[in-house]
C-alpha cells in the first residue's frame, strides 16, 4: 500500500510541475496546453513508477527478464506521436508550426520520469530552465523576427 501511495504522490508532482509547462503553453495560445502537459507528466510517472513494481514481481521468477528501459522508450514513442499532431505545416505561409509544443511534450514526459525515478531537484530545475526557454528566448525569437520583417 506504501508503494502505491508513492507512485500517487509521484505521478501528482509530475502533474504539477507538468501544468507549470502547460499553462506557459495555453497562455502562449497553443493547442496542447495546460491539461495536455499535465496528462504526460503524470502518464509518464506513472509508467516508471509501475515499472519498480514490475521488477519487483518478476525479477524473482527464475528466466524472467525485466528490463525497466523498455517504459521510458515505450513512453518516449508515444509522446512522439502525439507530438506529431501537434505539428502543422502550413504551406501557403511557407511555415511549420507547433515544433515548440512537440518538444515541450516530450520534455513533459521526461519530466514525469525524473519524478518517478525520485530525481525532485532535477525536476525542479528542468522546470525553471524550460519555462525561461519558452517564455525569455520565446521573446527574443520574436524580437529577431520583427526585426527581420522591416
Amino acid at each position: 500500500m506504501s508503494a502505491q501511495l508513492q507512485i500517487l504522490a509521484e505521478v501528482a508532482l509530475a502533474m504539477v510541475l507538468g501544468a507549470a509547462l502547460g499553462l506557459e503553453r495555453e497562455l502562449a495560445g497553443k493547442p496542447a496546453g495546460l491539461r495536455t502537459h499535465m496528462l504526460i507528466a503524470g502518464a509518464a510517472a506513472l509508467l516508471v513508477g509501475l515499472t519498480d513494481v514490475l521488477v519487483a514481481r518478476f525479477a524473482t521468477t527464475e528466466g524472467s527478464r525485466v528490463d525497466p528501459i523498455r517504459v521510458i522508450e515505450a513512453t518516449v514513442a508515444a509522446v512522439g506521436f502525439l507530438g506529431a499532431g501537434t505539428i502543422l505545416r502550413r504551406p501557403a505561409a511557407e511555415r511549420v508550426e507547433g515544433l515548440t509544443t512537440a518538444a515541450s511534450l516530450l520534455l513533459a514526459a521526461a519530466l514525469g520520469i525524473c519524478v518517478a525515478l525520485r530525481q525532485f531537484l532535477l525536476a525542479g530545475g528542468v522546470v525553471i530552465l524550460t519555462l525561461a526557454t519558452l517564455r525569455i528566448l520565446g521573446s527574443v525569437e520574436d524580437w529577431f523576427s520583427r526585426r527581420g520583417k522591416r
